[in-house]
């Protein structure tokens, strides 16, 4: 984790929202986002929802940081969408999937955060940066409210761009972003009973 940090000062939404729950600084929010766990939320427009609902995604929770950096200046908090190789290896939950299709890896798009160069990843416990830096093949700096459609649509192009240059993929993209839909299910599903 990175040595930076600063102090939560600002009376904003989001800063409230931490320091309500006596997270005070930086660090101890990344640390408080991190463990919550990892599940789509009921409106990721809102991102106090992380709040309300006590669970997040990569997306949710590092916009709801990168606003929590805005609130407080800190300008050097970048949020980032990385698009990474994602296969059993770097994420074995998926790998049944994976293998039901006969695919190595899918194309996945990650949200995370970065820090004077530093990545920073608060999606999970037990995941971090290791899990992904070195299967990154694409990367963006976005804003928060980028989370939804703009990213949808990075990741779609992406992935089309990806199938036109893999003929052997026997996949329609339909067939494809399914396949990803259900990997995604399979990481919330595991989340769930790791955290029983």
């Amino acid at each position: 984790m990175s040595t930076y940090n600063f102090d939560i000062k600002s009376f904003s939404t989001i800063s409230q929202n931490f320091t309500s729950r006596q997270v005070n600084t930086f660090v101890d929010a990344c640390n408080y986002i991190r463990q919550l766990p990892y599940k789509r939320n009921s409106n990721k427009n809102d991102l106090s929802s992380v709040f309300a609902d006590q669970y997040g995604t990569c997306s949710t929770k590092h916009a709801l940081l990168r606003q929590l950096a805005v609130e407080n200046k800190a300008d050097n908090v970048k949020l980032i969408l990385g698009v990474f190789k994602m296969s059993k290896q770097n994420t074995p939950q998926i790998g049944a999937t994976l293998d039901k299709y006969g695919l190595t890896y899918i194309l996945e798009a990650h949200n995370y955060l970065s820090v004077d160069n530093e990545i920073i990843d608060c999606t999970k416990t037990g995941f971090g940066v290791d899990n992904f830096v070195a299967d990154l093949i694409a990367e963006v700096e976005i804003e928060s409210n980028q989370i939804t459609d703009f990213k949808v649509s990075y990741h779609k192009e992406i992935l089309q761009k990806w199938l036109s240059e893999n003929p052997q993929i026997k996949l329609s993209f339909n067939e494809l972003w399914t396949i990803r839909e259900q990997c995604i299910e399979d990481l919330a599903k595991w989340t769930e009973n790791a955290s029983h």
